[in-house]
């Protein structure tokens, strides 16, 4: 219900969606997910132009190619390039870091629990075991859960000193202006930022003054209202 722990989302792949659309200004509405109309299975996923879109980077990128404006129409294909893998880093590999964190390390779980118990309807909550459980299962077949928690949590730690060190001192990720990877950027550090577990990957990041500038940044420039 509303802003869990001040983030947009439980999910930064739904934080990353709303907010592209509040930078691009995009007249939207969000609206709790029936996942019977989920064309991909996952959320987010939306109405766009008279079709549902499943995937937060497929509807992103299709804005940007059919709206006036794209944030990205300043960017040199360097910039782009450079965006790209940030993008990836944080979506096809410190995803599953935040996963852990949040559902297979113990202390972040118990967490974790009440904020997604109550976001819930009554029938699913009983099934946050077996729901854990598939969770668990996901990240072991991944890869991640594989390794030990120190392991991981060293993992999380190079992402975040890796995305401290492409941001340097610019106030956004690529520049003076905001593009659509800045959407992502944001999602994972408030969401790592935001996580009332004081996990030692929250730490690292807490600890880069960098990170933790631009992300209060970023709120307060798209979400103060």
């Amino acid at each position: 219900p509303g802003r869990p722990w001040g983030a947009p989302n439980l999910s930064p792949f739904c934080s990353k969606l709303e907010c592209y659309l509040r930078m691009a200004r995009i007249p939207h509405e969000v609206r709790a997910a029936n996942m019977l109309k989920a064309p991909k299975g996952k959320v987010p996923f939306a109405l766009v132009d008279g079709r549902l879109m499943g995937d937060s980077q497929l509807i992103l990128e299709h804005l940007e190619r059919t709206r006036g404006a794209p944030l990205d129409g300043w960017l040199s294909d360097e910039q782009r390039a450079l965006g790209h893998v940030v993008r990836r880093m944080l979506e096809e590999a410190y995803y599953f870091v935040g996963v852990y964190l949040r559902w297979g390390d113990d202390s972040g779980f118990a967490v974790l629990s009440p904020t997604f118990r109550a976001s819930m309807p009554a029938p699913v909550r009983a099934l946050m075991p077996l729901i854990r459980r598939k969770v668990r299962k996901s990240l072991q077949a991944q890869g991640t859960g594989r390794h030990s928690h120190d392991e991981i949590m060293n993992m999380g730690k190079a992402d975040m000193t890796a995305l401290s060190r492409i941001l340097g001192d610019r106030p956004f990720l690529l520049g003076d202006q905001p593009s659509s990877y800045d959407a992502t950027v944001y999602a994972f550090l408030e969401g790592l930022l935001c996580f009332p577990y004081e996990s030692e990957v929250k730490r690292c990041a807490a600890a880069l003054p960098n990170l933790v500038s631009y992300r209060d940044r970023m709120r307060a420039r798209y979400f103060s209202t």
